[in-house]
Formats: structure tokens, sequence, C-alpha cells
């Protein structure tokens, strides 16, 4: 044990894989703060912890069952000369989730009058929907990233010290975000469509077609970096009172 502590190459590894999941979690954490969002304020911050520490749990219960994940990538089924996993299939489930959600959210914002009859009849939102919400979409990005860091380390202690340092990142950045997003209405229009992006994404891999993500971040960077740009102007132009 206090030789593997020694050893550099460990740390290397931790870093490596802590930045890893910070990275892939960048899209659970807009996902989730967008979720919280609809509650109380002063239940926010409550669904984004208890949400997250289940879906922890549920991280670690697929990280300690490698063997499982082993068998969920290896295909089941054959559709139109294509070879379908039950990675696949969870991959396939998750973006339709996130596609229809995204598409719901965004018709919301652009089309239903907050003070019109459609408001009064929108179903309303409960901490447990959200948690459940935040679990599920969590599980199906979590499956994703574990494999993936499952291909890089064979190393347990480090990949659950990782997820420890990214859940906590992702606790104490979701509230910001949260917040940030809730300010500006249309930050919110672009990161529901970064999530329809990232959906179609899951979409795609689920039948083979693998899209580099690192082009959907940079599309998302820029169309942020924009964004931010005219939010400063309009600022300089109208300052608050």
């Amino acid at each position: 044990m206090l030789a593997m502590l020694q050893d550099p190459g460990i740390y290397l590894s931790l870093i490596s894989l802590t930045l890893l999941e910070v990275v892939l979690g960048i899209d659970n954490i807009i996902f989730i703060s967008i979720l919280a969002g609809k509650l109380p304020v002063e239940q926010r911050q409550k669904a984004r912890t208890i949400g997250l520490l289940l879906a922890l749990a549920g991280r670690l219960v697929l990280l300690l069952s490698i063997a499982w994940l082993t068998k969920l990538t290896q295909p089941f089924m054959t559709l139109g000369g294509l070879d379908f996993s039950g990675k696949d299939v969870v991959l396939l489930a998750g973006g339709l989730f996130l596609i229809a959600k995204s598409a719901h959210e965004i018709y919301e914002k652009m089309e239903v009058d907050p003070h019109g009859e459609q408001a009064t009849n929108l179903k309303v939102v409960t901490m447990q929907n959200v948690i459940i919400q935040i679990i599920l979409i969590d599980m199906v990005f979590s499956l994703d990233s574990i494999i993936t860091a499952v291909g890089l380390v064979s190393n347990i202690p480090i990949m659950v010290v990782a997820i420890l340092i990214s859940l906590g990142i992702m606790i104490a950045a979701s509230g910001s975000i949260g917040d940030f997003i809730d300010r500006h209405p249309s930050i919110k229009i672009l990161a529901l469509s970064f999530l329809l992006m990232i959906g179609t994404l899951l979409v795609a891999e689920a039948f083979h077609f693998h899209i580099p993500r690192g082009y959907v971040y940079f599309s998302l960077a820029f169309a942020l970096l924009v964004e931010l740009i005219n939010i400063k102007a309009a600022t300089r132009k109208h300052p608050p009172s």
C-alpha cells in the first residue's frame, strides 16, 4: 500500500481520471441545474445534493460490478446489420429521454405563457420527481464514463477516489451554475440546446456512430463565450439600477 502511494503514476492516473469525470460530468451538472431550477429556491440545493449522493451510490455499484459492465458491452442482438449491446440500449434510452426532456423544456420557455391557461395545466414538479430524474440521467452518463475509466485504469481504489472528488466538485458547482442559468434565460436556452445535442450524440453512439465529444464541448464553449459577451454588453448599455 505504501509503495503504491509513493508511485507518481498513481497520482497522475488520479488526476487524469478526476479531470475525465469532471469533463464528462459537465452535461450532467447542466441537466441537474435545470431540473432543480423548477423547484422552490429553498429546496434546490437539497434536491441537487440528495440526487447526486444517491447517484454516487449507483456509480460505486457500477464500478464494483466490472464483470457485469464487461458483459454489458457484448452484443446480444443484431438489427439491420448492426450489433447492439446492453450499453447501446441504455445510451439509446438515455439519449431519447434527454432529447424529449430538453425539447419539452425549450417549448415551455418559448411557447407557454407563464401567466396563461397552459401554465396552470403544467404538471407540478416535486422534489421526489426531480431526484428520480437526476438519478436516472446520472446513471446513463455514469455508464459511459465508468466504462471509459475502466479502459484507462484498472485500479479500483483510484477510480473510487476520482469519482468522490468529481462528485464533490459537481455538488459545489451545481448551485452556482444553477443560479447563473436562472438569472439569464438566454443561457438556459443555450444549455437546453446543448443537452439536445448530447441526447442526439448518445443516440448516434447507440447506433455505433461515434462523434467526438470535443466538437460538442467546443461548440458549447464558443456559443457560451458569445452569449456572455452579449450579456456584458447589454449590462453596460443598461446598467442595473
